[in-house]
Parts: structure tokens; C-alpha cells; sequence
């Protein structure tokens, strides 16, 4: 089964073309944290999850949901992470997960996509954009392969500044950046609630026909680039910037 979460599109596009090649439903896991659901896998079934790279290792309200559900038995689990640059030393806390799990860990796949972290990052324009899904695709394609015949990922080349990414930079990552306070909606929002569905973490409400953000955010960037008259913004780092949705 292919599980994945997604916040503009480009893991959802990994994971379609993945489930294309193995034959195999891709699930969306927005919806499960959302609605604090956990897993319904059969035993000793593969496992395959297609995540973006938040501060070089998964993102933590993933990992904290695959801890949290149950999974009976014995699997094989490989690791699809998309990402604007580089994934870091993700594999050595993947495998730390599986352990954990009792799971049969087969490896990670790195998938550069377009930029989407608009609240530190400028997105590319459209047509960089498809260029750079373009060239991603027979990557995607080339790990499919290796998960539609039962083979380990190869295995990445991990340097100091990988380690370093993946363990110190990731922990103080989420405590100074990853907030919501940033966020507001112009005078042009329509008050059409699509940042409150599109949130994995019910974090957004509509009062008075306007959205406010609490205080669990994990910058999967929904909200900002899934409005529909681009009415939100983060603070000054958005401005002007284009918002990006994967071109799926």
C-alpha cells in the first residue's frame, strides 16, 4: 500500500506515478492525520511512503502518525522523499523508525521537485517548474521499478553537512521556524474555507468569514498555495512570490 502526504502537490504526483506502476491505491495521508485516523494494512503487506522533506528528514506529524498506528506483522517498507535540494541523513532516522515499527527497512529514494517552501524559499516560476517535474519523472519512474521487484533502494552517500542537516539544524528547525504566526489573509480573502479543509492539522478557522491560525502548524504550505485569490500571506517573505502547486 502507498501512503502519502502533501502540502502543494509534488509528493502526491510521486505517489500516483508510483501507484501507476505498481497497480497499487495511494492513500492520502492529510486526511488520515486529519481525522486522527490510523492505519488498515494487511499482514505482511509492502509499505511504501511518499513524503516531502521538511528540514531534511521526514515530516515529524508523519513519523509521529506511522508510531502511532498499528501495523500487524512483518513489512517491507521503502521511503519516497521529494524535496527542493536534498533529503540529508534522513536515511539513518528512517531506519531508527523501522526498528521501532519491526519494520523491513528497503531504502529511500530522493526526488528533487520544484521548490514550495514560500515562507523561506522563492517558488519557481510555471515553466521552471514543469521543467524540473519533467526531469524528476524518470527518477520517480526508476524507483517504482525497484519497489514493483521487491529490490533495496540504493543506499545514499552521506556527508558531515548531511549529518548535520538531518540532526542538529532539524532540531532547532521546527522550534524557531516552523510557526503560524506569520500567516494572515488580505482583504481579499473570500472567506471560501479552503485553507481550513486543505490543513492536516485543523489548525485553521474561519471567524467572520476570515481565517485565523493557531498554534499547530507544520508548514506543509496548504493554506498559502492552495488559495484560490492568492489572499494569504507569511509575513514579508511571501510577497510578491508565486505560489506554487505541482502540476500534477
Amino acid at each position: 500500500m502507498i501512503f502519502y502526504f502533501s502540502g502543494t502537490g509534488n509528493s502526491e504526483y510521486a505517489a500516483k506515478r508510483i501507484s501507476e506502476v505498481l497497480g497499487e491505491p495511494a492513500v492520502f495521508l492529510n486526511d488520515k492525520i486529519k481525522e486522527k485516523e490510523g492505519a488498515q494494512v494487511k499482514q505482511e503487506e509492502r509499505l511504501v511512503f511518499v513524503l516531502p522533506t521538511y528540514g531534511w528528514r521526514i515530516p515529524r506529524l508523519v513519523e509521529t502518525w506511522i508510531q502511532r498506528s498499528r501495523f500487524k506483522g512483518p513489512h517491507e517498507v521503502y521511503f519516497v522523499m521529494t524535496c527542493g535540494g536534498g533529503v540529508g541523513n534522513a536515511e539513518k532516522y528512517l531506519k531508527r523508525l523501522c526498528e521501532q515499527k519491526n519494520f523491513i527497512y528497503m531504502g529511500c529514494a530522493e526526488i528533487v521537485m520544484p521548490e514550495n517552501y514560500i515562507a523561506m524559499y522563492p517558488a519557481p516560476e510555471e515553466m521552471e517548474a514543469k521543467m524540473i517535474v519533467k526531469k524528476a519523472l524518470p527518477e520517480i519512474q526508476k524507483a517504482a521499478e525497484y519497489i514493483r521487484d521487491g529490490k533495496n533502494l540504493p543506499a545514499m552517500k552521506i556527508t558531515t553537512r548531511d549529518k548535520i542537516k538531518s540532526s542538529i539544524v532539524n532540531d532547532l528547525y521546527y522550534p524557531l521556524y516552523v510557526h503560524a504566526d506569520k500567516f494572515y489573509a488580505k482583504d481579499t480573502c473570500i472567506g471560501c474555507g479552503k485553507c481550513g479543509k486543505a490543513c492536516p492539522l485543523n489548525n485553521i478557522k474561519l471567524v467572520d468569514h476570515r481565517p485565523v491560525w493557531g498554534k499547530r502548524c507544520t508548514h506543509c504550505m496548504a493554506c498559502i498555495c492552495g488559495c484560490p485569490v492568492e489572499a494569504i500571506e507569511y509575513g514579508k517573505k511571501s510577497m510578491g512570490q508565486p505560489r506554487y502547486q505541482c502540476p500534477l
